[in-house]
C-alpha cells in the first residue's frame, strides 16, 4: 500500500510538470530579468565596523561570530556566540595572539601566515568520551573557536583562560605552521612508542604522573607527534617560566630529559624556519596576559581609531 501511494505521488508530480509545459511555452510574455532570490542584506553593527578596522584592513582576517551552518560541525550540538562574549573573544585574539606575533616576528609574518578566518561558536563541542573540542584548524586557513559563551566566567582566572582559549589559538596556529613547513622528523622518534591515539583521555594516560614520566607535557600530547608538537609550543608560550619548569619537573629526571629534548627541537624549528624566538614570544604573551587580567586593556571597547 505504501509503495503504491508513493508511486502515485511521483506520477502526479510528473504529470503536473508535463501539463504545465505547453502553458509556459505558449506565453507571449518576456521572462522577468529580476531574480526572485534576494541575498540577505545585513546592516553592519558597531562590532562589524571594529572588526573591519582591526582584522580585515590590517590583516585580511575575517572573524565570524554570527551563526553559519556551513561553518559549523553538524556532528555536535552547537549554538551561536553571544554578541558580548564574541566581542571579548575578538579582543583577546587580537591582543594576546595576533599582536604578540606582530611584536615578536613582525607584522609581515602575521599577515602572511596567520589564518584568514576565525569562526566563533558559543558552546564547546562535547565528545562521547568525556572530552571536548576547544578548537580546530582547517587547511591552514580557518580556525574554529568554541565555548565563546563561557569566556566571561573565566576573565579573572588566567589558568582557565589559558586552558580553554589562549592555548587553543596558539596550538591551532602551530598546526598551520607545521602544515606549511614540516618540523624535523627526529621529534616524533623521541617518544615514538608511547603515542596512544584517542586513548589519551583514559587512565592511566590521563594522569600527570604517568604522561610526564613518559616525556609528555600534557595528556593530549600523547595522541600523536603532531599534537605533541603543538602542545609543546602552545603550553610553553602561555605559561611563565616557573609554571613551565614545575610541569616539566613532574616527569622526574627521565621524563624531564625527554620533554627538554622535544623543546630544543621546537625552539630550533621556530627560530630557523620562521625566525620566531619562542622565549621572546612567551615574554610578550605573558606581559599581554597580565594586562588583560589586570584590566589594563579593555576587552569591550569598539571605538574605531581614525
Amino acid at each position: 500500500m505504501e509503495l503504491s501511494i508513493m508511486k502515485k505521488t511521483i506520477l502526479y508530480a510528473l504529470l503536473f510538470a508535463v501539463c504545465s509545459l505547453p502553458l509556459a511555452s505558449c506565453s507571449d510574455d518576456d521572462p522577468n530579468s529580476t531574480s526572485v532570490i534576494v541575498p540577505e542584506q545585513q546592516e553592519k553593527t558597531i562590532f562589524d565596523k571594529w572588526l573591519d578596522a582591526n582584522f580585515v584592513e590590517p590583516y585580511n582576517i575575517q572573524f565570524k561570530y554570527r551563526y553559519e551552518s556551513n561553518e559549523s560541525d553538524m556532528d555536535y550540538y552547537t549554538v551561536p556566540a553571544n554578541f558580548d562574549n564574541a566581542v571579548v573573544m575578538a579582543h583577546m585574539l587580537k591582543y594576546l595572539c595576533i599582536e604578540a606575533y606582530d611584536e615578536t616576528a613582525g607584522v609581515d609574518f602575521t599577515r602572511a601566515h596567520f589564518p584568514k578566518l576565525f569562526f566563533c561558536m558559543g558552546e564547546f563541542e562535547y565528545r562521547n568520551n568525556g572530552t571536548m573540542i576547544l578548537g580546530t584548524a582547517e587547511n591552514g586557513k580557518k580556525i574554529l573557536l568554541t565555548g565563546a559563551n563561557h569566556v566571561s566566567e573565566y576573565i579573572d582566572n588566567p589558568e582557565m583562560l589559558n586552558e580553554l582559549y589562549f592555548k587553543t589559538i596558539h596550538h591551532e596556529f602551530t598546526h598551520i605552521l607545521n602544515q606549511t613547513i614540516e618540523y624535523p622528523t627526529n621529534f616524533k622518534f623521541i617518544t615514538a612508542t608511547d603515542y596512544v591515539g584517542d586513548s589519551w583521555s583514559a587512565e592511566p594516560f590521563s594522569e600527570a604522573s604517568y604522561f610526564a614520566a613518559h616525556g609528555f607535557i600534557s595528556a593530549y600530547s600523547q595522541h600523536s607527534d603532531t599534537e605533541d608538537f603543538a602542545e609543546m609550543l602552545s603550553i610553553y608560550v602561555v605559561n611563565d617560566k616557573a609554571t613551565w619548569d614545575a610541569m616539566v619537573a613532574r616527569g622526574g629526571e627521565e621524563g624531564a630529559a625527554l620533554i627538554n629534548s622535544k623543546l630544543d627541537i621546537v625552539r630550533a624549528y621556530m627560530q630557523t624556519k620562521w625566525n620566531v624566538d619562542i622565549d621572546q614570544l612567551r615574554d610578550a604573551i605573558q606581559r599581554r596576559q597580565a594586562d588583560v587580567i589586570s584590566g589594563k586593556v579593555s576587552l569591550t571597547d569598539l571605538t574605531v581609531k581614525k
